[in-house]
């Protein structure tokens, strides 16, 4: 085998490759020649088919099977020996293959840089934490108390205020005329509750039982039903009764009819979720903050090929934001080339950061185990009750799709080492602070 560089332009690579003719044949004979002790023919014995039919029937089809091997073992052998570690696939074309000829073909292709990984020991992080107290563990449990209040009806002549629940028949009416799906009767509404359109509960306020009203609203411009959008309709209100909700007394009775031996146990249920929310949004600030880190030290060129494909996937996601004009202001102030400038240098410093926290994981021997992607299928299932066979049987059917639940494993992993060498101060914050930002 013959190798020709033919570019090397950054981390962009190319090569002819060129593969004796003679080897292609012997290749080609030795094939045959399998394919003539396993052939059956009429008037032959198995096995004893000549070769000379073999190769009339087949010939064809084994060349091509020979000089597709080819090209992949020589492509393969090409890049080891030089130690290369493609981006992405390479571009193969084949450039000569006749009959009896040698076999030409390119490699075009881009490798990963040199990376250098930062002294994680010198990288300095500050870790907000946020302590529970009995105050949040009581407004905790007042919150599910709520939610679990039962109605009762108000027997004293006084008009609905907020916090009521108001039984009412409406009927909604355009120009006078009633409208499809405007109409309900014994509906219950919350006075300042959701669920309804602005400005319909609010008017309710004030209302007795056995009082008539008519409120006039207009529908949000978004609402499901494009010919009410933005429209203005008024209702016929009947107030029927008026209701409030009483909450439970918490104490031992409650927690044991919840599933608790008792309020101590019910409690700590409590304590040790808001333990764990809280455990889980200090744990994603410090992340952020290393990898923040990382990528200022990410000095390194990205392949263009991987920046294309994290700037499509990027875009194509910026795209569905506009068209369902949800981008923010100042996105949405930006004209087309500077927001798709702005948008591929993050894709660069994604790409960046990606490979080098790839290299942080390689260098260190960071391994995903079994018992990794076990958990990881496992918290995938809980998230689908009742779905739980049809996933494993998913993942079962298309092991590529595992690698899906790889990346997040593997980020995490090199996440734990790199902080296990920094130096992570806690620093105790508010809950309204250690919460802030989470969910960009």
């Amino acid at each position: 085998m013959q190798v020709t560089e033919t570019l090397t332009e950054g981390l962009k690579r190319g090569f002819t490759v060129v593969v004796p003719g003679s080897d292609l044949s012997e290749k080609r004979e030795k094939r045959l020649a399998e394919l003539s002790k396993t052939m059956q023919m009429p008037g032959f014995r198995p096995g004893k088919v000549p070769l000379s039919m073999v190769r009339k029937r087949f010939g064809d089809a084994v060349a091509a099977e020979v000089m597709e091997a080819s090209v992949n073992e020589a492509t393969e052998r090409m890049i080891n020996d030089r130690s290369l570690r493609p981006a992405v696939q390479p571009k193969v074309e084949v450039v000569r293959a006749e009959p009896d000829s040698d076999l030409e073909f390119t490699v075009e292709l881009e490798v990963l840089p040199e990376v250098t990984i930062p002294d994680l020991k010198a990288i300095s992080l500050t870790r907000p934490k946020a302590p529970v107290t009995e105050a949040e563990i009581d407004e905790a449990i007042a919150r599910f108390a709520e939610q679990r209040a039962e109605t009762e009806v108000v027997t004293e002549d006084r008009p609905a205020a907020t916090g009521d629940i108001l039984t009412v028949d409406f009927l909604g009416k355009r120009d006078g005329v009633p409208f499809e799906g405007g109409a309900g009767t014994d509906t219950d509404i919350e006075l300042g509750g959701s669920g309804f359109i602005p400005g319909f509960a609010e008017q309710m306020e004030g209302m007795k039982a056995g009082e008539t009203k008519v409120i006039t609203v207009t529908f949000p411009e978004q609402y499901h039903a494009a010919e009410l959008a933005g429209k203005e309709a008024t209702f016929d209100i009947t107030a029927k009764a008026l209701k409030r909700r009483v909450a439970p007394v918490i104490d031992d009775a409650f927690a044991e009819a919840n599933g608790f031996e008792n309020l101590a146990e019910f409690r700590k249920f409590f304590a040790d979720r808001l333990e764990q929310s809280r455990a889980g949004a200090s744990r994603l600030k410090v992340k952020r903050a290393l990898l923040d880190k990382l990528a200022e030290q990410a000095d390194f060129p990205a392949p263009a090929s991987l920046v294309d494909a994290e700037f499509a996937e990027i875009w194509r996601q910026v795209e569905a934001e506009k068209q369902a004009g949800r981008l923010d202001e100042e996105d949405a102030g930006k004209d087309e080339e500077t927001l798709r400038a702005d948008y591929r240098a993050i894709a660069e410093r994604r790409v960046q950061l990606g490979l080098l926290v790839a290299e942080i994981g390689r260098t260190n021997n960071v391994q995903i185990t079994e018992q990794d992607m076990r958990r990881a299928m496992i918290a995938e299932m809980q998230q689908f009750p009742g779905q739980e066979k049809m996933i494993m049987e998913f993942y079962q059917k298309n092991p590529r799709a595992l690698d899906r639940l790889r990346g997040p494993i593997f980020e995490d992993k090199v996440v734990d080492y790199a902080l296990e060498l920094a130096t992570v101060t806690d620093e105790e914050v508010s809950a309204e602070a250690l919460f802030a930002d989470t969910d960009d």
